[in-house]
């Protein structure tokens, strides 16, 4: 039966999808398809239809009506796929929160998944066993389990061993008939073996078929012994006589083209506590290669990464270092290095295995290296490129060209045979910006060019390179076309070359069995279509410096609060290069039209830009700044400067607001405003935690008691609005200053004020309403007056509200407030002066911490974290990298702040009643959504010390 693909017949199906599914979840506008339809490929596929499933019961009634209509659907979990496996011209399905969790078992022997849960956070799950999921991807602290599993992901340390096809213990799937098959449940496999007999028998037929070969049988094994991700997973043909067992394997590595992964549970693997990393350079590719070879016979390394000349130089040019033999920008063309890590159950053994691996590199002209290195800082840093190189050797692209990366594995005695020719290739297409970098402990290189496509000929280029290298690789040397990546469009036409008729005949059987009317990812992995590598290749057009290196990798989403609200940080690039692509050309009017009619409200306005998607990006995009560029300035000009000039006045009528809305009653005035809200957006909603104001009384008599304390250490303290304005908590009505007085106090430190300390602000407020003279004339103000009272730098500032430090240290990189003075953010100056000198007396029993935004860019997350795990005994974390409170925006755009935490209650743990953070509009947001209060780290160790 053909596959439906008028447009009628999708409005057919659209009519019974909004029966069955709310339709706030399904997504039909050009724009929001068009971003919604993106991934980290090289391809550009709109999706007539996207619809997003919160639970299994959504994904069987969108199986059945694509069933029904025979309407082919593809599976989205992040996004990160490389190949375009998760790209759609028809329905798009994405999945919801209702897939987002996991449970440890057996003690961290094994763990259960869902598939929207980040793979790194399952293995934080995993920290307190010493354990971790056996597939380790570079793109792990974005990419889910549902794609990890569904492409088999390796990465840099699990080779074939600990991949998720070895390391699967069972597993849920949704197939096209609407059966559910959960492995780890018996009553489920009895029903399935009753209910499918004859479907069973089929893959024991595919089995049995292989078994009479035994040439097939035997080239089998061989790709296996690599990694191979090219085609269906035919090993568990040979590997498994259950079917059951052939049936779960085969579901690894499909890209979703046989079912639907609603849920695997995965055995887990041993996280050793001993590590060290090291960089090791060699004066030629060749000496690189043989090293590896030898230090793979050894077996005493874990990873060994190797990146050719112009990769170290990229890094190089991107990210700079004190570290010595930290990556080199002069380093000369034929050179390479290695990035191994070696591990052990101790530290002697792990000594040992140091001093051996020098002895083996050194016998292959390694001529520098940085030394092995324990030390986690410096570790993390090298590994942290390594799995960020993707995107910063693609920033580093032509403007406009599009990113190809792909992913070949070489037997191992032929790494070096097999990185000359790739070589020689790149050399007759004239790829010669060509790069490659890899997992060469498995033979596993990728390699990254950067064409154009602007011409027939490119393109045509491009085809016969892609045909000489599936000769190469899959042929000459009895490779693998895809090591880790996934087949996806991009190998889809190439599979037959490598698996020969025989066993490309098995697969296409394995797809048919499985999915007989093909609703499933049609084209993906299995196609009729030899050219299908070379359509609908993206355009990627020049934008806006801020923007431009961007490659669509997709790190950044997890960071950003609009996930799944509005746009992703990515979304907002790809829609924004397209507008200005179909501004200048004038194609596409209906494309533009409806991106000029979402883009100010989805694009801009419901971006928090806290900047918070640069600190995901290895390349430092901030789009915050971007739609910060692109949003209208704010023109109530005489308010504005008013407000500058009377920065007291307005907190005075703001408490006296905040005192009206407690006499009102917390319900009825989030009522209240919440209804006006809706008519004027210019009025806040007030939640129903809304802390009551500071008492001004209060706070006097502290400062007054402080300044005429004993002279001790002196400390210039600089109190925010934010914390003059509203109490600490939600009952009391002093503010955060009584509690940092306190603490002053315990330590010795004698507080400083500036003069008229009640006026100043950062201009925090005034920056976010896009009125930089208005933020700047604030900024002079503070440093008039923190100069005055640090005696020109001479005592250092403590700034009490975590984003006020952040805009001052900010302002001061931009010569805006004097170099000589001394910004310190709360929790780095309490670590290093306060917490020393306390007895911590009154520990809470569980406590959870949100880091703000600001603290992780100001880079005091781990002092933050030192605080709160000072007064407690279970520490655990929000798991919100942005709560999207952004200074107000909270109160003015509410469903930020409620999608952006909307997954916090999913973190705090059983038992867990005091939460914590160092920004007083984020513990609002916080407390609100948590049906907890969330405390400033000041108040929290004045109450938990001596």
């Amino acid at each position: 039966m053909a596959l439906i693909e008028e447009k009628g017949n999708y409005q057919i199906f659209l009519d019974a999808l909004m029966e069955v599914i709310p339709e706030k979840q399904i997504y039909t506008e050009l724009a929001v398809r068009f971003a919604y339809g993106t991934d980290a490929s090289c391809y550009r596929y709109i999706p007539e239809i996207v619809v997003r499933a919160q639970n299994e019961k959504d994904v069987k009634e969108i199986i059945a009506l694509a069933d029904l209509y025979l309407i082919p659907i593809t599976f989205s979990a992040s996004g990160t796929s490389l190949s375009g496996q998760t790209s759609s011209n028809s329905v798009l399905v994405l999945l919801g929160d209702g897939f987002v969790g996991g449970d440890v078992i057996d003690d961290g022997l094994k763990i259960r998944l869902l598939p929207m849960t980040i793979g790194q956070n399952a293995n934080n799950l995993l920290v307190p066993f010493g354990r971790k999921i056996g597939p380790d991807p570079a793109t792990i602290n974005t990419a889910r389990i549902g794609g990890i599993a569904s492409n088999n992901s390796s990465g840099m340390c699990c080779g074939t061993k600990d991949n998720s096809y070895h390391t699967l213990d069972s597993i849920k799937v949704i197939f096209a008939d609407g059966a559910v098959l959960d492995t780890g449940d018996p009553k489920s496999v009895v029903q399935f073996r009753e209910t499918h007999d004859t479907f069973l028998k089929g893959l024991l037929d595919l089995a049995n078929r292989i078994k009479s070969q035994p040439e097939l049988e035997a080239k089998i094994r061989h790709k296996y012994r690599l990694k191979n991700t090219t085609g269906y997973g035919l090993n568990a043909l040979v590997d498994f006589d259950d079917p059951i067992e052939i049936l779960s394997h085969l579901m690894i590595g499909a890209e979703g083209t046989l079912g639907f992964i609603s849920e695997i549970t995965y055995k887990t693997v041993i996280d050793h506590p001993h590590k060290a990393s090291a960089l090791i350079y060699f004066e030629s590719m060749d000496h690189c290669c043989d090293a590896v070879t030898a230090l793979r016979k050894a077996a005493i390394v874990d990873s060994v990464e190797l990146l050719d000349a112009p990769s170290i130089r990229c890094v190089a040019e991107h990210i700079t270092s004190d570290l010595p033999g930290f990556f080199y920008q002069d380093i000369p063309d034929n050179a390479a290095c290695l990035l191994i890590e070696t591990r052990a159950d101790n530290d002697k053994s792990l000594d040992e295995q140091i001093v051996q691996i020098n002895k083996i590199v050194a016998d292959f002209y390694c001529n520098d290296q940085s030394s092995f290195s324990k030390d986690p800082i410096v570790t993390d840093l090298y590994w942290s490129v390594r799995k960020g190189l993707l995107p910063i050797i693609g920033a580093n692209r032509p403007v406009g060209s599009n990113l190809i990366t792909e992913d070949v594995a070489f037997p191992i005695e032929n790494l070096s045979k097999g990185v000359k020719a790739l070589t020689l290739l790149f050399k007759k297409y004239h790829y010669s910006e060509a790069i490659i970098m890899g997992h060469a402990l498995e033979g596993n290189l990728h390699f990254l060019l950067t064409p154009t496509f602007e011409t027939a000929e490119e393109i045509s280029n491009y085809n016969a390179f892609m045909h000489d290298l599936a000769q190469l690789v899959a042929v000459e040397y009895q490779g693998s076309l895809k090591a880790e990546h996934g087949t996806g469009r991009n190998v889809a036409p190439f599979v037959e070359v490598e698996w020969g008729k025989d066993a490309y005949n098995i697969m296409r059987d394995i797809k048919k069995l499985f999915d007989p009317k093909g609703i499933f990812n049609p084209d993906v992995i299995i196609t009729d279509d030899p050219e299908l590598h070379l359509k609908n290749l993206k355009e990627v057009p020049e934008a806006d410096p801020l923007i431009d290196q961007c490659m669509e990798c997709g790190f950044c989403e997890p960071a950003c609060p609009a996930d799944g609200f509005t746009l992703t940080p990515r979304q907002r690039i790809v829609l924004w290069r397209q507008h200005e692509m179909l501004v200048k050309t004038g194609k596409d009017p209906e494309l533009l039209s409806s991106i000029q009619k979402v883009y100010p409200e989805m694009g801009i306005e419901t971006c928090a830009m806290t900047g918070m998607c640069a600190t995901r990006c290895p390349i430092g995009i901030d789009t915050g700044k971007m739609m910060k560029k692109l949003k209208v300035p704010n023109t109530h000009y005489k308010v504005v400067n008013f407000a500058v000039d009377h920065i007291h006045t307005m907190t005075q009528g703001a408490r006296i607001g905040i005192k009206l809305s407690h006499m009102i009653g917390a319900s009825l005035s989030k009522k209240i405003s919440t209804n006006l809200h809706k008519r004027f957006k210019g009025i806040p909603v007030l939640p129903e935690t809304l802390p009551k104001a500071a008492s001004a009384s209060a706070l006097s008599k502290a400062i007054l008691s402080a300044s005429t304390t004993e002279a001790g250490k002196s400390v210039v303290y600089f109190i925010s609005c934010v914390n003059r304005t509203f109490a600490e908590g939600i009952k009391g009505t002093t503010s955060v200053a009584n509690d940092t007085l306190a603490l002053f106090q315990k330590a010795g430190y004698k507080a400083i004020f500036p003069s008229d300390y009640q006026s100043l602000c950062c201009g925090q407020p005034f920056d976010s309403l896009k009125m930089e003279l208005s933020a700047d004339k604030s900024v002079n103000k503070v440093n008039s007056a923190l100069l005055q009272a640090s005696h020109n730098g001479e005592i250092p500032i403590y700034a009490d509200n975590a984003p006020c430090a952040f805009r001052l240290m900010e302002a001061q990189k931009e010569g805006l407030l004097d170099a000589r003075l001394k910004i310190y953010d709360a929790a780095t100056f309490l670590v290093e002066n306060i917490l020393p000198k306390l007895t911590i007396t009154n520990k809470k029993p569980a406590l959870n911490l949100h880091i703000p935004c600001s603290t992780t860019k100001m880079g005091s997350g781990t002092a933050l974290q030192t605080l709160a795990g000072a007064v407690t005994d279970s520490l655990s974390l929000s798991g919100i990298a942005c709560c999207g409170y952004a200074g107000n925006k909270g109160m003015f755009l509410p469903e930020l702040n409620q999608n952006g935490l909307r997954l916090l209650n999913n973190n705090i743990p059983k038992g867990c009643d005091h939460g914590v953070s160092m920004s007083r509009t984020c513990q609002i947001g916080l407390t609100e959504h948590s049906g907890m209060s969330y405390a400033s780290i000041e108040s929290l160790l004045n109450q938990c010390s001596n």
